[in-house]
């Protein structure tokens, strides 16, 4: 079968499961069974598929219609310019979180600060950062202990072993540190909203990192309430949070003696990160 007709194939299968971006994703997954990107795929229609690729193809097919994200099947995932390794025990990283690591990177060039990611899953946030900032150091926590296998392999895979270290346990944990920047994407959805969520995401993405309980704030305030004791006075914490949560998140930093100095929107003009300074 040539490339085309199996790519028309794989990409009416997807859309008769509702995948919106089935033709997409149908030249994403043959590209990586054929080991070519996606343009060399697309000038070589007429190209011959052997029977045991076109298996392959069918495989990874499958499975997408069943919902399963691209990025577990490829294991990888782009941010910050970088590929990730990821699996089904870390959260795939989203391009509203670049934006905070866009921020932070600005508000600390040229700096050296120490750095304390919280639930770091596979490392994006922390790694991206220490990949900007020369000078930093940072550690990454995380309570999954596959999580912090894939963290691991991501530092190394970007060299970056020597400037950042990873434990599996809670932050809850951690004493004896004072950090000058800490920085977290905690789950933050409300329980109940839970089911509500798409199958790509519900299906496959650990509920750990995305269930902030009844009010999707149970994580965010433990983060708020430690931070107080391991961050040096003016120290900084940047906590990405869920959509209309901003007033709530906002007043608990200020009983806590947070002082709000940034904010970050993302592409829907909806608050997403707050950076705020630990006050006296």
């Amino acid at each position: 079968m040539e490339i085309n007709k199996l790519l028309n194939t794989g990409s009416n299968h997807l859309k008769n499961s509702n995948i919106f971006t089935h033709k997409l994703d149908s030249e994403i997954l043959l590209s990586k069974i054929l080991n070519q990107t996606r343009e060399e795929l697309l000038i070589n229609l007429d190209k011959k598929v052997s029977l045991k690729n076109i298996k392959q193809f069918n495989k990874l097919i499958k499975r997408r219609s069943n919902r399963e994200p691209i990025a577990y099947i490829l294991r990888k995932k782009e941010f910050w310019s970088k590929n990730f390794v990821v699996n089904k025990n870390t959260l795939i990283p989203r391009p509203e979180t670049e934006l905070m690591v866009e921020k932070i990177v600005n508000i600390f060039q040229n700096k050296k600060p120490f750095i304390l990611d919280i639930g770091t899953g596979s490392g994006c946030i922390i790694i991206s950062i220490l990949s900007e900032l020369k000078e930093a150091l940072g550690i990454g926590v995380d309570i999954s202990n596959n999580g912090i296998k894939i963290a691991i392999k991501n530092s190394k895979k970007h060299q970056l072993l020597n400037k950042i270290r990873f434990y599996r346990k809670s932050f809850t944990q951690i004493f004896n540190y004072k950090f000058d920047l800490i920085v977290s994407n905690p789950p933050y959805i409300v329980s109940k909203d839970m089911r509500n969520l798409e199958d790509d995401i519900k299906k496959f993405e650990p509920k750990l990192a995305l269930d902030g309980g009844n009010d999707g704030l149970d994580v965010i305030k433990k983060v708020i309430y430690k931070s107080k004791t391991i961050l040096k006075v003016k120290g900084m914490l940047a906590l990405e949070i869920g959509n209309e949560q901003f007033k709530k998140v906002s007043k608990i930093l200020r009983e806590n003696k947070f002082r709000t100095r940034y904010i970050v929107k993302d592409y829907r003009e909806n608050v997403r990160c707050i950076l705020s300074t630990l006050e006296n």
